[in-house]
């Protein structure tokens, strides 16, 4: 290579060559301004693509009758005054809202300024986070209405059979603190300074109009003394659950959401939490019923989940399928009456039985398996060999015990008292034989089939997933409400997210993109 080519390689000057150009000049960059007003123009339809799950939901709302909240609306056409926010455009902003795990009304204001999905939805317009609230709040039987029209929506296109439907439980944290629960002691005496600071304040009549901030901290002391009265009614349900006066005096309210009690979370902890219900179509995963409850106990919410289905679909389901937390005589019962077919998992207790008896000091060799009944007499033979005698009966639901007792004096000359009957020094002992309900014994005959088993265990991928994806995807792990019924209401906003993201997984379809593809 010579020395003439040396300097020039592939058409660009050396490092040395071109420093000798350059001298001391420096580089110039296009570098961004950002200090400085722009005008641009923006097509608003261009903001997403069109396959964009906005576009999606606000399809999906279009299809629904919104005709009770357009006519709450008192700003008409031809009157003075502002303009309503469309609710359906509210409707898609809270959907699409917590599709993405947002559940603030103050987020989504801010994110309608800059957003793509938010600003297409509003059409570049800013919505103020105090009507966006009021609305998620404010229209419960709307709401109510959206949901059941979603599930004749799905049920429309196949999507909701009620041929088989599982039923869950899970438990959500409440909007208040572990250290927001006090006794009524304690509750009165803020209630008492509560009452006190709203008289310090005055007459609201006599506030000036502009004072924004007074109306504000008047309201946030109405406020607190309604929770604090509150507080004191819900003690008084939960004393009425306490087993005797020393609970009774200890029991608790929260100061901070009145209505939510202690449960047990899923981490094994215990803190202020609602127990949400919620039912799932096994043919697509749709759901189909939910309701919030202060219940910490799932066993008595099987039946109004049923009555719930029945109230949104209009149809019973043909089968019902829960875990061992619902399955017990009562529901099993019902169900039956209800004409509904239940599958679920009878619990063991076996176990628990008998560590009753070695918590009563029973030996092993005196438990009631080691008792033989004769059916001919309808008598029982201890190990020692006495005879114990019907008693009586005692009927309970779908289960009838019958009592069999032994003669006190055979007990109490038995060698065997201590081993056999130590709590009981005057009385004989006492055995009990149950025999189940017809329908339980089917109940329980069928649930020993195989194809039962086989359709319990469909349960746990159906049930739980929802539960997952509300938590996990929508990020509702904590209310941002409080008050059960406002509580339900949230419930229902992730329900309906939850299922309209279904139709948009199973059946939507963008249309351009359809026309393409045609």
């Amino acid at each position: 290579m010579g020395a003439e080519s040396q300097k020039i390689v592939f058409g660009m000057p050396l490092p040395a060559e071109k420093d000798a150009q350059r001298g001391s000049r420096k580089p110039r960059l296009d570098k961004a301004e950002r200090d400085q007003m722009i005008f641009q123009t923006i097509h608003v339809d261009t903001l997403i693509p069109e396959d964009h799950p906005a576009r999606a939901i606000w399809e999906f709302v279009g299809k629904m009758d919104l005709t009770s909240l357009y006519l709450k609306i008192n700003a008409v056409e031809g009157t003075a005054g502002r303009s309503a926010t469309d609710p359906h455009t509210l409707i898609s902003l809270w959907i699409y809202a917590y599709s993405q795990g947002i559940s603030s009304a103050r987020e989504m204001e801010k994110l309608c300024e800059y957003h793509p999905a938010f600003q297409w939805l509003t059409g570049m317009k800013v919505i103020n986070h105090h009507t966006l609230s009021d609305f998620r709040i404010g229209n419960k039987e709307a709401l109510d209405g959206l949901f059941t029209q979603t599930l004749g929506l799905l049920s429309a296109e196949n999507l909701i059979t009620l041929e088989r439907v599982m039923h869950d439980g899970t438990k959500i944290k409440a909007n208040a603190g572990a250290d927001s629960f006090r006794t009524e002691e304690r509750i009165q005496a803020h209630l008492k300074m509560a009452k006190a600071h709203l008289e310090s304040m005055g007459d609201p009549t006599e506030t000036p109009s502009d004072d924004r901030a007074r109306k504000a901290r008047e309201r946030a002391a109405h406020e607190r003394k309604e929770r604090l009265e509150t507080a004191l009614r819900e003690l008084e349900k939960i004393r009425a659950h306490k087993p005797d006066e020393e609970a009774m005096r200890k029991a608790r309210a929260s100061q901070t959401d009145p209505e939510a009690r202690i449960m047990k979370q899923s981490n094994g902890g215990y803190g202020p939490s609602y127990n949400v219900q919620i039912s799932t179509d096994r043919a697509n995963g749709v759901i189909v019923g939910v309701e919030a409850t202060q219940e910490a106990n799932d066993c008595g919410r099987l039946l109004p989940a049923v009555e719930k289905i029945q109230e949104n679909t209009g149809c019973l389901p043909k089968q019902m399928v829960a875990d061992g937390g619902y399955t017990n005589r009562q529901n099993i019962l019902a169900m039956d009456e209800k004409g509904v077919e239940f599958i679920g998992s009878m619990p063991d207790v076996s176990k628990t039985t008998l560590a009753q008896f070695a918590r009563r000091g029973i030996d092993p060799a005196f438990y009631p398996g080691s008792f033989r009944y004769n059916p001919k007499r309808n008598t029982y033979t201890c190990p020692a060999g006495k005879v114990l005698t019907y008693a009586g009966k005692a009927k309970r639901h779908g289960l009838t015990e019958y009592h069999y007792r032994a003669n006190d004096n055979d007990c109490a000359a038995c060698a065997f008292k201590e081993k056999c009957c130590p709590q009981s020094p005057k009385k004989g002992r006492c055995v009990v034989r149950t025999e189940n309900h017809s329908v339980v014994h089917a109940f329980i005959t069928k649930m020993n089939t195989p194809e039962a088993k086989e359709i319990y265990r469909q349960r746990g991928p159906t049930a739980e997933f929802p539960n997952a994806w509300i938590k996990e995807k929508m990020k509702l792990r904590q209310f941002r409400l409080r008050g059960l019924r406002k509580i339900g209401m949230e419930c229902v906003w992730a329900c309906l997210t939850y299922n309209i993201q279904s139709w948009i997984r199973l059946r939507w379809s963008p249309p351009g993109l359809s026309s393409v593809m045609c």
